[in-house]
């Protein structure tokens, strides 16, 4: 007699997992001081230009680390292959979990060599949301649409050996398609429907980002700048949860995650 069959479940989605904080914030003191008013609400954060120079970054970076926070190193490397190979190494290094990088394939393989066998994960970045039509206009993207440049440039990252990319939730769905869910796609420009535009062009909600097929929001403003961080992580961590849980009832399991996050 045949054994019955059994139907496997994966695990719900972790929603307070997927959400990165961006500490685009004046000072390491700040930042610290947000890290610790998010305390067992999150703990990846994302540290980019706005710290880059900081005095104490790297420690602080190492630190965060060391505490068993995840950490987004969002400086979008671009230089010639050899000297990013270099960056990308020396920040694989320090044990950070993701990366932004942009530029051609070649750029692209030479971090791919740089990263080793190390767990750091490579983002390239496609087009970033402030910005739309008109500004690929005047940088000389005139035959193609924002959406065409940023599955284009998706495309060549997967190629090239990217592990996902950076884009807005507007094209999350279609980079998804297009990679047979083989890239992880981290979503910036979340804003609530009413919220301030601030200088996010191309916007969308969480929950629309994550039903489009998001893997990771970053956010920043609307929680450094709330009255109250923490309560505002609270809260999008839960529409991130009831998001992820309507999209796996309706079968598309995990969103097609590239490897282990």
């Amino acid at each position: 007699m045949p054994a019955p069959s059994v139907r496997l479940h994966s695990m719900p989605t972790n929603a307070s997992e997927r959400l990165i904080v961006a500490l685009d914030l004046p000072s390491i003191a700040d930042a610290r001081k947000m890290v610790q008013d998010l305390e067992g609400v999150v703990d990846f954060f994302k540290i980019g230009l706005a710290l880059q120079l900081a005095s104490g970054v790297e420690e602080f970076i190492r630190s965060l680390i060391s505490e068993k926070k995840r950490v987004f190193l969002d400086y979008k490397y671009y230089d010639v292959p050899e000297t990013l190979r270099k960056a990308i190494s020396r920040a694989s290094g320090l044990g950070v979990s993701f990366l932004t990088m942009h530029g051609s394939s070649s750029l692209i393989r030479a971090a791919v060599a740089g990263r080793g066998s190390r767990g750091l994960k490579l983002f390239c970045v496609t087009v970033l949301t402030s910005m739309e039509g008109d500004d690929m206009a005047e940088m000389g993207y005139t035959d193609h649409s924002v959406e065409e440049l940023v599955l284009f440039r998706a495309r060549k990252a997967l190629e090239a050996g990217c592990d996902g990319v950076i884009a807005s939730g507007l094209e999350v769905q279609k980079i998804k398609e297009m990679s047979r869910n083989a890239l992880l796609v981290v979503t910036p420009g979340i804003r609530d429907d009413d919220s301030p535009r601030d200088d996010q062009k191309r916007r969308t909600t969480a929950r629309a980002a994550i039903l489009s097929g998001a893997d990771y929001l970053v956010i920043g403003r609307p929680i450094t700048g709330s009255p109250n961080p923490r309560a505002e992580a609270e809260r999008l961590v839960r529409s991130m949860g009831t998001a992820f849980e309507e999209r796996e009832a309706g079968g598309a399991g995990n969103g097609g995650i590239a490897g282990k996050p």
